[in-house]
């Protein structure tokens, strides 16, 4: 959209940000929205607002559970504090008055949370109120709002009201969520779930999704496959651009509006949003990944770029017990932004690497100043002034790097661990050459004790192998299959849904061959152990916060690098955003696409029923029977496009994460690894209704509609 990219995460802080400044930008209006637009509409940063006393103004954060969740994925209690929030609190949680001072609500406009400002604001708790609503909110509500305030008399009271268009959680900077929970997919797909139902989780959809194409600041070209819920959220969409654009002269996409852009640019500058169903490839939601960021989600349940980890109260002597210990993982840590995406081996290396850079640099200054450790430098007086004050000035930098590698390295042990009792490194080798299994295999597989002891994880392959093989199961190996897996302790209800998708998933999945050759193995072994690392392992590893069991739980697992392999839907936004460079299969399946442009008077589709999101009639991308959709020309479907963002409704995965952002480095310019020289620089930014991993995904959903199916 502009040549100085600004990720999701950084519009949404520099959004949230404003807000705690009480939306104060600057006293020159004329100066920030013309430094504004020079930004691509990210709002300058500023100092915090002062009263009249040239003092900060200290005030109350008051959020629901979504405000919550947005704050928390993208700011810690000590970025709100250097914003002036003594306290924050949830608004559903008992509070006591505190008179004389402001209160920020950042809440959903639903009739529950405008009840409760409103008694807040008849009892006092607070002095001035600024309300600030994570989407735009209805005018039926807001006349309501305004009846409870007058009849209250408390109109004084409030600053100001705003809508801030923020209804959606970043996790990562080019990944979000709409946080709308893991019952998505099963509203989606359920025959039971009623049209009501249905309307309601597709216009959140939409709310979520026009949020996003606000912060980001350009309205792009919508495509879709017919049919389906996305078409209906793609038609909806392109009528809420629409309708805001044309009755709104300065509105949030004009040059003059709160966040300028580059909107009026020609297509071609302007994104393209890729809004497809979940069925059209679930073997994302249920694989076995080898990164870090992918394991870190399925083996240690990660919420909200938080996890939990059991760490040894005493390394040196396990009898003690161990402790949970929360972690915050978040672009701010140089290691997790580095690393996230980077299979796990490597990561490991990586850690054993910057602990050695650490441990020279701290050598480095304990000889300068004569102190035998970082810890004696506090009470060392031997040394000369001029040493001991550059060794101090560089001592807070020091230990938030080891504090952020010990972090690592107790979470690079939770996940060693896991992989060992889990067999993952197993169950990834399967899955890479998962058409390769013949039946024969995958029953011995799934009968063999020895293969895993987790019975979900059996249970996930398989179905991996059901979805993906062109294999032809009749109904005696299929009960044979099922047996085994009783056998084995996994609850098949799942299959009964599975197998009614499976049409549908194979019609719409694209398998890709390997965009490099695998490495040649050596001595005739494919895998090694991870010898390399377990011969590097200094003393300071087992001295440091590791312990020395690092080297016991490296012993036996695989030591492996997984093939550059597209998913579907990255096979999709190849053909979408780079046609010429696409396979003519991928372009096959999106040839017939829907075109939403809601600038032109012409891309505009019909809006189909609400029962049609859950009817997905005909192949996504295929010539469906629902009603007279927009085509696109053939100069539309080879347009390219620099920057995607690609929403996938029923939940999200981070493995098609992290293939998305492998793939816009491995092809796009802007030295990225891999990139072609010249080639442009390519962005794309993931969300998903919700991000959900395997377990929830299998256990909840997929079982729930297969208990409906059976």
């Amino acid at each position: 959209m502009a040549s100085q990219q600004h990720s999701l995460r950084d519009r949404q802080v520099a959004s949230i940000e404003k807000i705690l400044n009480l939306n104060h930008t600057s006293s020159d209006g004329a100066n920030v929205y013309h430094e504004s637009a020079a930004t691509n509409g990210v709002t300058l940063r500023t100092t915090p607002v002062l009263n009249a006393d040239g003092d900060p103004i200290w005030k109350v954060l008051v959020f629901d559970n979504l405000g919550r969740d947005v704050i928390s994925s993208v700011l810690r209690v000590n970025d709100l504090r250097a914003w002036g929030v003594t306290i924050h609190l949830n608004i559903n949680s008992p509070r006591h008055p505190i008179p004389d001072v402001p209160v920020l609500y950042l809440v959903e406009p639903t009739a529950t949370n405008l009840q409760l400002i409103a008694s807040d604001l008849s009892r006092t708790l607070y002095s001035d109120a600024y309300i600030n609503f994570l989407s735009s909110i209805p005018r039926p509500l807001m006349e309501d709002f305004a009846s409870q305030i007058a009849a209250t008399g408390t109109a004084e009271t409030i600053a100001q009201v705003y809508d801030q268009y923020l209804n959606f959680v970043v996790g990562e900077p080019d990944l979000f969520s709409l946080g709308m929970g893991k019952e998505t997919y099963w509203t989606l797909n359920s025959a039971q779930a009623k049209d009501e139902e249905l309307d309601a989780v597709v216009d959140r959809i939409v709310s979520g999704l026009f949020s996003v194409v606000v912060t980001m600041g350009a309205i792009p070209i919508i495509r879709s496959p017919r049919g389906g819920a996305a078409e209906m959220i793609s038609a909806k969409l392109d009528r809420k651009l629409r309708d805001h654009i044309l009755n709104s002269k300065d509105n949030l996409f004009s040059s003059h509006g709160p966040r300028p852009s580059t909107a009026n640019g020609t297509p071609s500058s302007r994104p393209v949003l890729v809004i497809v169903d979940r069925n059209i490839d679930l073997i994302p939601m249920l694989s076995h990944s080898w990164t870090y960021q992918s394991l870190v989600h399925d083996v240690l349940k990660m919420h909200l770029n938080r996890i939990t980890v059991e760490t040894p109260i005493d390394e040196s002597n396990p009898t003690k017990g161990s402790t949970k210990r929360a972690y915050d993982l978040n672009s701010n840590d140089f290691f997790w932004s580095r690393n996230a995406g980077v299979p796990f081996p490597q990561v490991a290396e990586d850690i054993d690497a910057e602990l050695t850079r650490y441990k020279e640099d701290a050598n480095d200054i304990t000889k300068k100043t004569g102190a035998s450790s970082i810890e004696d430098l506090q009470n060392d007086t031997s040394a000369s002034a001029q040493h001991l004050k550059a060794a101090i000035t560089l001592l807070p930098e020091l230990r938030e790097r080891k504090a952020t590698l010990d972090m690592h390295m107790n979470i690079a042990t939770a996940l060693l661990k896991g992989i060992k009792d889990r067999q993952l490194d197993n169950f990834f080798q399967i899955e890479e050459n998962i058409t390769k299994q013949t039946k024969a295999q995958m029953l011995d597989l799934l009968n063999d004790e020895a293969k895993g002891k987790e019975p979900l994880d059996k249970l996930r392959l398989f179905i991996i192998w059901f979805l993906s093989t062109e294999q032809d199961v009749s109904r005696a190996e299929m009960d044979r299959f099922e047996e085994s897996l009783t056998k084995a302790g996994c609850d098949i209800t799942v299959l009964a849904y599975v197998k009614r998708v499976r049409e549908i998933t194979r019609m719409t999945m694209m398998t890709s061959a390997p965009s490099q050759p695998a490495p040649q193995s050596t001595g005739g072994e494919l895998f090694r152990g991870f010898s390399s690392i377990s011969n590097r392992l200094t003393d300071r590893l087992k001295d440091g916060a590791l312990g020395a069991n690092f080297e016991n739980l490296i012993s036996g697992v695989k030591n492996f690098l997984p093939v550059n392999k597209d998913l579907t839907i990255t096979k999709i936004t190849e053909s979408l955003m780079d046609p010429a460079s696409a396979s003519s299969s991928a372009i096959a399946k999106t040839e017939n696409y829907l075109y939403f442009d809601p600038r032109s008077a012409n891309a505009r589709g019909t809006m189909p029923a609400p029962s049609q999101a859950r009817h997905q009639q005909g192949i996504p991308g295929g010539m469906g029977n629902l009603g007279p959709g927009t085509g696109a020309s053939f100069g539309q479907r080879r347009q390219g496009f620099s920057e995607a963002i690609v929403f996938t409704v029923g939940g999200g995965s981070m493995d098609e994460y992290g293939n998305l952002q492998d793939w816009a480095k491995r092809t796009g310019g802007g030295g990225a690894a891999g990139g072609a020289a010249g080639a442009t620089r390519r962005r794309v930014v993931y969300g998903s209704t919700e991000l959900v991993n395997a377990e929830d995904f299998v256990m909840g959903e997929l079982a729930r509609l297969g208990r409906e199916s059976a």
